[in-house]
Parts: structure tokens; sequence; C-alpha cells
């Protein structure tokens, strides 16, 4: 409890590299190092410009770790922690480095080769709510200082009462008015609100791993699935089997448009029908489309539960061909 690792790999022969690869099993052409242990509850990382590693912490005593390797060899010699708080989501923009807490995104002046800013930070985005579940926030910034925020939506399936049995939906669901999707905001403007805001995407339950294409504007998220196909609705639905609910609904990878719906709470997509199908609180049958059939559907599905928490795009040359762009 309380490890947290972090992995180079790379067909680099100038890598250092574990002689069992860290204890992974990995694809040919690969190798692994732990680069450093005992952090806490790392979340999302970045890489400054000389190298140095960021790793956003969760915990209550949390913050960003710098993470350095001063002498080549593949493991952090050093490290530095700063921040007020923890957080999940980071990111580098325009001399800045970013990070989200569970209720705001606060910014310091980054000064490469630093082991931490000189400066207090400055809060861009403030008095997001506080939430009982789904709180972490992710983001990703644009070229054009586009800052998205991932706003998770307090619930599994916005029932009447949460997560019980039988419980029916919320139709229209008022927790997407303030949660259940992507909002953007300037990067470069301090002391924004949720009402400063615009919502970008909504129909998300919650969007954790979230990213900006190498284009640097379209942005691409996966979405993490609801809950409870078969303990609450497996009595009134008996195709909803415990060995159904363990693989669905699915992971779904998205590229989040402007404006786009991806039908959260009344759709969920089925892996074993290959389609977006209506939820159970809100008439579903396990089969039937009716509205799912016109909202956004995902380019890539992953198994139920697998809970994706960060997503990157190869753009480098290391790894091997088949794996670049």
């Amino acid at each position: 409890a309380g490890l947290a690792a972090l992995v180079a790999c790379g067909t680099d022969a100038g890598l250092v590299c574990a002689p069992d690869n860290a204890g992974l099993t990995l694809p040919a052409g690969f190798c692994a190092q732990v680069v450093a242990d005992s952090i806490g509850d790392g979340r999302h990382v970045v890489v400054a410009p000389n190298g140095d590693i960021l790793v956003a912490l969760r915990d209550t005593n949390g913050g960003v770790m710098v993470l350095r390797d001063t002498d080549g060899d593949g493991v952090a010699d050093k490290r530095q922690k700063f921040g007020p708080r923890g957080g999940t989501g980071l990111a580098f923009f325009d001399g800045h480095v970013y990070f989200a807490t569970v209720t705001s995104v606060i910014r310091w002046a980054w000064t490469d080769g630093a082991l931490a800013p000189a400066g207090e930070p400055e809060t861009i985005v403030t008095e997001l709510a506080v939430q009982r579940a789904h709180a972490a926030k992710s983001i990703a910034i644009a070229g054009d200082g586009s800052l998205y925020v991932n706003i998770g939506a307090p619930s599994n399936s916005c029932q009447v009462t949460d997560r019980e049995e039988g419980s029916k939906g919320q139709d229209p669901c008022p927790l997407l008015e303030r949660s259940g999707g992507i909002w953007r905001f300037d990067a470069r403007r301090p002391m924004q609100r949720l009402a400063d805001g615009r919502r970008h995407a909504t129909g998300l339950r919650n969007v954790v791993a979230l990213a900006v294409g190498p284009d640097a504007s379209t942005l691409w998220g996966v979405q993490h699935g609801r809950d409870l196909l078969a303990g609450n609705w497996g009595k009134q639905h008996p195709v909803f089997t415990d060995q159904k609910s363990a693989e669905n609904p699915a992971e779904e990878l998205y590229r989040l448009d402007e404006g786009a719906d991806f039908g959260w709470p009344y759709c969920y997509f089925d892996r074993d029908l290959k389609k977006k199908v209506l939820a159970p609180e809100f008439g579903g049958d396990w089969q039937a489309e009716g509205r799912c059939s016109t909202v956004g559907q995902p380019l890539v599905t992953f198994p139920g539960h697998w809970a994706p928490e960060s997503m990157a795009f190869y753009t480098a040359a290391q790894f091997p061909a088949e794996y670049r762009g």
C-alpha cells in the first residue's frame, strides 16, 4: 500500500534497464526500470524540458513531486515536493506548470532545471464543487491556451437514490449542469469560476484520462463507465448477470469535439452488442437503443471497470516502428 513506481521503457541502447524489467512482462523491443518508489499516491505525470519528472500526488499530504536522475543510472536520486494540497491533473504550458486539485486549477512560473518554483501559486480556476465521488480533476491544455478540465459526475447513473437497487434515473439529469463533462477555460486568465468557463462536451461520467493530440488542438479522453448493472438490475433483467456486469459497460475512448454529447447517464456501450443502449434506469431492456442511437460513439472500447487513468500520444522514435505515431 502506498507504493508508486515510475517506469521508463524503450529500445535506446543507452537507457539503463533492470535485468528483470522491474518485474513487468513487456513486448519485444521494450525494457523497463523503476525510476522511483515510495513517493506517495502518484497520479498524472509530466516531463520537464530538462528531463526532470513531475508527479501529481493525490494524498492529503500531496502536491507535486519533482524527480531527478543526476548520475544517469535511470533512478531518481533527487526528489523535491512542493504545493499546498493533493491533486491529479498536471501540465506544462507557456512557461508554467499547472496542477489541478479537486476544487481548483493553480499554476506556478517554472524555471527549467529548478527542483521547485520560486514563487507562490496563481489560481486559474477556483470554487469547483466539492464532490463525494469522482472528485479528481484531470486537465489538458491546447496550443491556443484552452484549458480543458474534466468535472466528473458525483454519481453512478443519476438515480434518484444513487447506487440503490431499482432506483429510477432522474430525467433530465440535473447533475449535467455542473458536472458530467469537460469544461473549457482560458489557461492565462486568473480566478475563473465555473460560470466563466464553457461546457465543451457533456454526457461523460468521468474522464480521468485526458489529452490534447499532436495537432495541439484536438481533445481526446477515456470515460469510466457506470457500475452495478447486475447489482442494481439483475433481479429485474436476468441478462444482467455478474459475468456480464464484470465486462460491461465498456470504457470508451472518444475524440471530444466541441458540443458533443456522449449520452451518460441515459446510455452505455454494451461490448457484447457492440452498440450504445438505453440504461435500465431510463427504461432500457439491455438491447433497446432509443435516444442512444444519436449520441457520440466511441472510437475504441475496453473491458468494463478497467478505469483508464491516463493517456499520451507517442510522437518520439525510440519505440519500435509499429508504435510510432
